[in-house]
């Protein structure tokens, strides 16, 4: 189904942020300059992540393009501030984004005037970002169809949630805004139904469980999610045993709640890591898999305009199932 030409959010108007809030509530625009000092001691992108209303990752950015400087000169975001250090930021004016529709197939589920449900497969990230602009899910879906839910910005327009990279599996798109407001809502409610099939190092010998431990940002490798209990979220999964093997143990786990990397971490923080996890399994990698055996099932929800619940369903991919088998017949 075409859905150009239906009253929707335009998706190619600039989402730019031109401004950063200071702590004070005064507001640096555009082009201007601010001139501070930082506490002695202070690492300078910590210092200044809490002046400039931003993250520290965006901070980290200005520094590393030179739009800030100490006494006139650039240092590196783990510099210490020194007494009588003067601290110059210049805000840069924003980069026009745009994002490409690109003729890549998609798998549709289910489609209609406010939302689709799309089956991704393994390897495709859902949106643009730094180190994949092109060949995402959301190039995909611009092709398909261009006008989309706005809310997220010309990044991630009708993203509602997503999924890994390197999982495969269901999700749901949003058209119209109408769409977008009210499966965000679900999203946060923790009332969507998401599950999940894994294959697992190990044999988890209890039939079900649930796993209640909070996830934060790895303290010491930053790229990953851990187990934390500081600057913490709450997750919760559950789980339930489809087949034992001597190795191996394939399941079925549902979302609760719905953090980054959730079910991978949660699963490692058991000692059960997902089959062909790079981040968080075993260096050793007994089928040579790229991207981790994990695949979103099952996806239901209310249907934001009509009231309906909807389900949805995916069998694994091939090579999903390809792994399975070949556990299975090193069994026999």
């Amino acid at each position: 189904m075409d859905c150009d030409g239906l009253n929707r959010s335009e998706t190619n108007e600039e989402s730019l942020e031109p401004e950063f809030e200071i702590e004070n509530s005064e507001t640096v625009g555009v082009g201007e300059t601010l001139e501070l000092e930082l506490q002695e001691g202070t690492r300078l992108d910590v210092g200044l992540t809490e002046v400039v209303g931003k993250s520290r990752s965006t901070v980290q950015g200005l520094i590393g393009d030179g739009h800030v400087l100490v006494n006139g000169t650039v240092k590196k975001s783990n510099y210490k501030v020194r007494s009588g250090d003067k601290i110059t930021v210049v805000i840069p004016p924003p980069q026009e984004l745009k994002v490409d529709a690109e003729n890549i197939p998609l798998d549709i589920v289910y489609e209609d005037e406010d939302l689709l449900v799309v089956n991704k497969p393994q390897g495709m990230v859902v949106h643009p970002a730094p180190g994949a602009w092109t060949g995402t899910l959301v190039n995909a879906l611009l092709h398909h169809c261009r006008n989309l839910s706005g809310i997220n910005g010309v990044l991630r327009p009708g993203i509602v949630h997503r999924i890994d990279k390197d999982t495969s599996g269901l999700l749901v798109v949003a058209k119209s805004d109408l769409a977008h407001h009210g499966l965000a809502e679900q999203v946060k409610a923790h009332s969507m139904t998401r599950q999940y099939q894994a294959i697992v190092h190990g044999v988890l010998f209890e039939p079900s469980g649930t796993i209640d431990a909070p996830i934060g940002r790895d303290p010491v490798d930053r790229k990953k999610m851990a187990v934390a209990f500081r600057n913490f979220k709450e997750a919760i999964t559950h789980y339930e045993v489809l087949e034992r093997f001597f190795d191996f143990t394939y399941i079925q786990a549902r979302l609760e709640t719905g953090r980054t990397h959730q079910i991978r971490v949660h699963l490692a923080y058991l000692k059960h890591p997902v089959l062909g996890d790079p981040l968080y399994g075993p260096r050793k990698n007994p089928f040579a898999l790229q991207g981790q055996m994990l695949h979103a099932q099952r996806l239901g929800f209310i249907h934001p305009r009509t009231g309906e619940y909807l389900e949805f369903s995916a069998s694994p991919p091939e090579r999903f199932q390809k792994t399975l088998q070949a556990i299975r017949e090193g069994e026999r």
